[in-house]
């Protein structure tokens, strides 16, 4: 048969799938040699993580388990801990009056041995405020390699594609490579060469290539990195670098547990799970993906995850995942307090439609959700009017802090439930510990999962049996902090959006009309009465939160009447406020007394007062009442909590209120940093230079007038 190209037209194909294959071997190469990086620079941490636990391991546990050390010689000679002996060639060891050269052979292995299982052991905690050489060298690394990862990513994709199609039409062009060769070749041989020709042309063609060809140029520059712009891109998006440091070497951040005592059967099928997270706007972690794969196998569960570890955004990716598979409708239910922050964050991490069920509208609002879908997100107080038909049927309802419906005879449990009914899959979530409670756990997995419930029912009073837990496991998950969230420094922060009540609202609509900005930003906080204070109520759940966790907490304002309605609230949980009158003896002796405080205990101060110069790491909750002017004042607030020698993670809560100069300080200071930043080397320096000015405070009142004038 007569073929329609040249030889040389196959001999191009050839070289052309040839440059391509080389191309992606040497970025393979360079992976290689990238995670090899990686794991020497984690091993040199975790190195010196376990030398300096073995500085305090006296000497005598290298005779343990009776092996004939001669320990009393080591201490007489100086060896006082198993980092002593580590350190010390082993000539000096068998210098030593009674131990022999095959004696200092054994106290070196012996050593040796103890070191590899405190490495096993050891974590990594990587922090951008701890910039050390071999924290540095780490960073440096993963940056390297999260800069192949496209590439690797595509050639793979490719791969995946076109690889067995490509390596079949290679073989079946080779006949078309030479004249004599095509010759003499077979009719059948022909037809499959022109057929090769015809396929590898296609897929090699520039335009199928495109993306391949771009990525594999990019990654000419990877390796030529600084440590100073690892460093930014760590700062910039830490769970990268965290996810990609599990995926090389999961032993080192604790990432192989993530399925904390899941029967094994039960385990498999979540592994099993494919997500789809397009149009999902943030990085998940690896545990908070493993809870997403969880509540997609599972169909009714409730997500314990201890509070700070990011439920909310695992809702918010299952309900992605759902939408990307065809799902339209889903609910939310949660406090008052949070309406407008699950508002807010389902619109910034994710590409789903928000409709809020509340205030006036709510009824349309229903409707507008029953007509064109999206996420529903409404209080329990107004559940009351889903008024859904009987046929009418949802994807997903996700019900925040759980534990609201607890009492079966309550009339927003009722409600609740009747919307349960609707729902195809249910995601309860709750931080409080449910094992401590046990009977509410029962109430709400009765309407989970009539069939665990009734499996339960004789355990109840072995709740911390390996049995119970078991037996609760295909629908109850929680992770605690400690055990996800070794590696990153152990600081959350969050914003708290409220929603103005009818109450606030008069009293900030006045504050605005007289022009006066300290009274504006006491919004929420200068009501007549704190059950009308959105802000006030969302401190209580916090406080009462915080106390279910066994911590306890410190709360900032700028105003002195602020923190005396704050203390006043809390009554017999508050300690002594500090203000500007306490001395600084009583203030210690103030902080003193907190130290020895029970859980759930609270210190108000001044942030003027309370914010500097202090030492309080026996707190781990920071509420602060309103923004502050300048952000280094917040920053030193939660240095009196998040500094050396604290113990626990520090959740950091932003009380802030929606359309109010509250969104327009915050808002303004991020500019701020931000311009800062771009012509900045150092933005540290930000801290005493950034605040509002009386033109940019001039400026938030104007355009509150405005808006209010609407």
């Amino acid at each position: 048969m007569a073929r329609e190209f040249s030889s040389g037209d196959a001999k191009r194909l050839q070289r052309r799938w040839q440059d391509l294959s080389s191309k992606i071997n040497r970025l393979e190469t360079m992976a290689q040699r990238q995670r090899a990086a990686i794991q020497a620079s984690a091993s040199a941490m975790t190195g010196d993580s376990s030398r300096e636990l073995l500085a305090g391991v006296p000497v005598d546990e290298l005779n343990r388990d009776k092996k004939g050390i001669r320990v009393k010689m080591l201490h007489d000679a100086g060896f006082h801990t198993v980092a002593d002996v580590l350190n010390a060639p082993e000539y000096r060891i068998s210098a030593i009056n009674g131990i022999s050269p095959e004696g200092a052979r054994a106290i070196k292995q012996a050593a040796q041995e103890l070191a590899a299982t405190a490495q096993s052991g050891a974590r990594i905690r990587l922090s951008a405020d701890d910039r050390n050489p071999k924290a540095t060298a780490l960073v440096t690394a993963l940056y390297q390699y999260k800069r192949l990862l496209p590439a690797i990513e595509c050639a793979e994709d490719f791969r995946a594609d076109y690889g067995r199609e490509i390596e079949a039409a290679i073989r079946d062009l080779k006949p078309a490579t030479g004249g004599l060769r095509w010759l003499f070749s077979s009719s059948d041989k022909k037809e499959r060469a022109q057929s090769a020709y015809d396929a590898l042309s296609v897929i090699l063609s520039d335009g199928n290539t495109a993306e391949l060809d771009n990525q594999l140029r990019s990654v000419q520059g990877a390796a030529y990195v600084t440590a100073k712009d690892a460093w930014a891109d760590f700062a910039a998006d830490s769970i990268s670098y965290i996810n990609i440091l599990e995926s090389v070497m999961p032993d080192v951040v604790g990432g192989g547990e993530e399925v904390y005592g899941l029967p094994e059967e039960l385990a498999e099928n979540i592994v099993d799970v494919e997500l789809n997270l397009t149009g999902l706007n943030c990085t998940l972690r690896r545990y908070q993906e493993w809870g997403v794969k969880y509540a997609v196998a599972q169909r009714r569960i409730l997500l314990g995850d201890e509070m700070g570890l990011g439920k909310t955004v695992q809702a918010i990716a299952v309900m992605v995942h759902l939408r990307n598979k065809g799902a339209t409708h889903f609910a939310v239910v949660c406090p008052a307090s949070v309406l407008t922050n699950w508002c807010r964050e389902i619109a910034k991490h994710s590409d789903l439609s928000v409709i809020k069920v509340h205030g006036n509208q709510k009824t349309a609002a229903v409707q507008d959700w029953i007509d064109n879908g999206g996420v529903a997100v409404t209080t329990y107080e107004t559940t009351a009017v889903f008024e859904l038909e009987n046929a009418f049927r949802f994807t997903m309802l996700t019900v925040d802090e759980a534990h609201y419906i607890k009492n079966p005879s309550a009339q927003r449990t009722q409600n609740v439930k009747k919307l349960c009914a609707h729902a195809e899959r249910l995601l309860f979530m709750t931080g409080t510990a449910l094992e401590n409670r046990v009977g509410e756990m029962a109430t709400l997995i009765a309407i989970l999962n009539q069939n665990v419930s009734k499996e339960i029912q004789p355990m109840l009073s072995l709740s911390s049996a390996p049995r119970f837990r078991e037996a609760v496991a295909p629908v109850y998950y929680r992770r605690k902090r400690e055990d996800v969230l070794t590696e990153l420094p152990e600081l959350v922060e969050s914003y708290e959006w409220c929603d103005l009540t009818p109450a606030e609202k008069n009293v900030y609509k006045d504050a605005i009309a007289e022009q006066n900005f300290m009274a504006a930003r006491r919004v929420s906080w200068n009501v007549d009465d704190l059950s009308q204070s959105s802000k006030a109520q969302r401190m209580l759940e916090l406080v009462e939160e915080a106390k279910q966790e066994e911590r306890k907490v410190l709360i900032f304002s700028f105003f002195l009447d602020t923190v005396a309605k704050v203390a006043g609230l809390l009554g017999d949980s508050c300690m002594e406020p500090i203000t500007g009158s306490v001395s600084p003896a009583r203030r210690q002796e103030i902080i003193d007394e907190f130290d020895k405080a029970p859980a759930g205990s609270a210190l108000v101060a001044q942030i003027q007062s309370g914010g500097t110069g202090l030492n309080i790491q026996s707190a781990s909750v920071v509420i602060l009442c309103e923004p502050q002017l300048k952000p280094s004042i917040e920053n030193q607030a939660i240095s009196r909590a998040y500094r050396m020698g604290q113990a626990r993670s520090v959740l950091v809560y932003r009380l802030l209120c929606d359309d109010t100069v509250d969104e327009r300080i915050i808002n303004i200071l991020a500019e701020k940093q931000a311009e800062f930043d771009a012509f900045a080397d150092e933005s540290k320096a930000a801290d005493d230079t950034l605040e509002l000015d009386n033109a940019s405070i001039n400026d938030i009142m104007h355009a509150e007038q405005e808006s209010l004038a609407k």
